[in-house]
């Protein structure tokens, strides 16, 4: 597909990486852990009793589980998942729309990241200030 997309053949002797770098395909495992982060933000913005919410929140230790090496859970690939990409999990609750951005995996030059954790910080900032007001009065 693209291939088609393209212009080019099998004849043309271009390989897949070439052409999904140029067409501007993001790789499939930065889509999972894009999928995964949005889901988290899902779930972690539900009110607390909220049936997601909860199952989310079981403990672990209810579960009985047999011999050999401790399976991989979602939360331990959500949290592997939020250090690679240098976020935190309290970064959701701010906007939604930042968070998004935060988790695209669209290629982000290292200028626009770096914007967007600016503008986090600004928001953050502007929130404290606002709060500080708030309770000032």
């Amino acid at each position: 597909m693209l291939r088609m997309m393209s212009g080019k053949t099998r004849r043309d002797r271009i390989g897949n990486v070439t052409i999904k770098e140029r067409v501007g395909v993001a790789p499939m495992v930065e889509k999972l852990v894009e999928n995964r982060l949005r889901w988290f933000g899902h779930v972690e913005r539900r009110p607390i009793d909220a049936v997601v919410r909860r199952v989310y929140q079981l403990e672990e230790s209810h579960i009985k589980r047999g011999r050999g090496r401790p399976r991989k859970t979602i939360r331990k690939t959500i949290r592997k998942d939020l250090e690679v990409n240098e976020l935190n999990s309290n970064m959701i609750y701010d906007k939604k729309t930042i968070w998004r951005n935060l988790i695209l995996a669209v290629e982000l030059t290292w200028w626009n990241k770096t914007l967007l954790l600016l503008l986090y910080k600004k928001l953050i900032f502007l929130w404290m200030d606002q709060s500080a007001l708030i309770k000032k009065y």
